[in-house]
C-alpha cells in the first residue's frame, strides 16, 4: 500500500470524569479502568487511519506515572506513531486535571499494536504516516526499536527452536 497520511488526520482526544466507582479504596482510579480507556482510544485512532476495523494485537507498555483521585477529568490523547503492513504502533497519553485546583500532571504513557481487519477477520494493509511535530517524529524515529523489543519480549519463556 503506497497511501501515507499525516499523523494529525487519526490523532484522538477524549475526556473522562474519574468518578468514585472508578476509585479503589484510595480514591485513585483504578489501573484497569485506565486500560479500557486506552484500549478504546487506541482502537479509534487505528480505525480512524486505515478505515477499517481493528484488533489489538498487544499492550505493548503501560507506564502509570502519577495517579488520578476522584473528581479528577482525565484528559486522553492518542496517534499512530508507526505503521507495519497491517498493523499501526499506537501511542497514547493520559493526563489528569484536578477541577478544583487546576493541577495538571502526566499519568499514564502507553504503546499497544494494532491490526487492520476485513469483514472476515483477516489482516489488510493500512496507510503509513507522515510525522509532522517534534514528538511525531521521535516516535516515529525509535518505532523500529520498540518493534525488536516486542519481537524479543514474545520469545520470552518460548522455544525458540519451535518456531
Amino acid at each position: 500500500m503506497d497511501l501515507a497520511y499525516p499523523v494529525e488526520r487519526s490523532k484522538t482526544t477524549q475526556t473522562r470524569l474519574v468518578l468514585p466507582p472508578d476509585t479503589n479504596h484510595l480514591q485513585t482510579i483504578f489501573g484497569g479502568k485506565v486500560l479500557s480507556y486506552i484500549d478504546e482510544i487506541a482502537a479509534l485512532t487505528a480505525m480512524k487511519h486505515c478505515n477499517h476495523a481493528v484488533v489489538t494485537a498487544s499492550i505493548d507498555s503501560v507506564d502509570f506515572l502519577s495517579s488520578a483521585t476522584v473528581g479528577d477529568a482525565l484528559y486522553l490523547e492518542a496517534f499512530v506513531a508507526s505503521t507495519g503492513r497491517t498493523s499501526m504502533e499506537i501511542y497514547v497519553k493520559v493526563h489528569s486535571n484536578n477541577l478544583l485546583t487546576g493541577e495538571e500532571k502526566l499519568t499514564t504513557e502507553s504503546f499497544l499494536t494494532m491490526v487492520a481487519v476485513d469483514e472476515y477477520g483477516k489482516p489488510v494493509p493500512v496507510p503509513k504516516i507522515i510525522p509532522s511535530s517534534e514528538e511525531e517524529k521521535r516516535l516515529f524515529e525509535t518505532a523500529a526499536a520498540r518493534k525488536e523489543n516486542r519481537k524479543n519480549r514474545g520469545l520470552i519463556g518460548r522455544d525458540k527452536s519451535k518456531k
